[in-house]
């Protein structure tokens, strides 16, 4: 069994509060995120607005703590199946804490200060994303540098195959986006960040997020972690939390995370802990030999955990 979690845009109003009403250990997980982050990060969870909930800075511990949850009620019974982890841009951070490397306190803070800095960075330096879907008659990497004859362009997701973000200042991104259709894509559509996350632009939040990274108690992962930036399972701290840093400004290989996930346990179950089913999608298209399940509401935890 490997464990997936979401990253940003997974989230929305009432994410994981029938699991809080069901389970005592759910419960648990926000009243103390609550208390590392000195808000009512469960309330906006529950409640929303949805506005509020999809600010960089709550989307991210927010999403963190609905996977936290999700795996302090269901660890006890299936942790010993568990044989690796990965997460999508900030989802790595809930997959090191399932893993064991960070507290929960520590992982809601770092991802709070990381989802500050990516918008205080965002503000100070504008930028956006697009989504480019459909097959490409020319390499992405290819037209992002013909975009860069107006700015900073480049690949920031490789979602899969016929899903790309790109990144970058407006223009030059724009640019991309006109080079794609020309190019075959479906689709090529501007996403509603507040910066050009895992770019060159994300450049100023390095200083602070190495620092938080210091800052926090880092163990050893008990199961390796997939980087996204490498793409390579990761067991020692000190190269976590470099990796982390580099990821602000590197996109994320998330084909090549899930391929080589699967390469090296043939078969396996994925399991996406936390809202929604984006990631199962994914794995669907880049592992089709591999099972998929999703685990973020009652009924789900109710089905992997009758698994036993």
């Amino acid at each position: 069994m490997l464990l997936l979690f979401p990253g940003q845009g997974s989230q929305k109003p009432g994410m994981a509060k029938d699991l809080v009403a069901a389970f005592p250990a759910a419960r648990e997980v926000f009243e103390r995120a609550d208390a590392a982050l000195g808000t009512q990060l469960g309330t906006l969870c529950f409640d929303g607005p949805a506005d509020a909930l999809t600010k960089t800075h709550n989307a991210q511990p927010a999403l963190l703590a609905h996977g936290a949850a999700v795996w302090a009620v269901v660890k006890d019974r299936v942790g010993a199946k568990v044989q690796g982890a990965a997460g999508h841009s900030l989802g790595e951070f809930s997959a090191y804490h399932a893993a064991g490397a960070l507290a929960l306190e520590d992982a809601v803070q770092l991802v709070r200060r990381r989802g500050e800095l990516m918008y205080e960075t965002g503000v100070q330096v504008p930028g956006a994303m697009a989504a480019i879907l459909g097959a490409l008659q020319r390499p992405i990497e290819e037209l992002c540098r013909e975009a860069g004859s107006v700015g900073v362009c480049v690949p920031a997701n490789y979602n899969n195959t016929e899903q790309i973000v790109i990144s970058g200042e407006v223009a030059a991104v724009e640019a991309a986006m006109e080079l794609a259709k020309d190019a075959g894509a479906k689709r090529a559509m501007r996403l509603q960040v507040s910066g050009a996350f895992h770019s060159p632009l994300m450049q100023p939040a390095e200083a602070g997020l190495a620092q938080a990274l210091s800052s926090a108690t880092w163990s050893a992962p008990r199961v390796p972690v997939w980087s996204n930036v490498t793409a390579e399972p990761v067991t020692d701290p000190a190269v976590a939390r470099d990796l982390l840093v580099r990821q602000l400004t590197s996109p994320v290989r998330w084909v090549d995370v899930v391929r080589n996930m699967a390469a090296r346990f043939p078969g396996t179950t994925f399991v996406e802990m936390g809202p929604g089913a984006v990631l199962s999608g994914l794995v669907k298209r880049l592992a089709p030999d591999c099972k998929t399940m999703t685990c973020g509401t009652v009924p789900e935890v109710e089905a992997l955990l009758a698994l036993g």
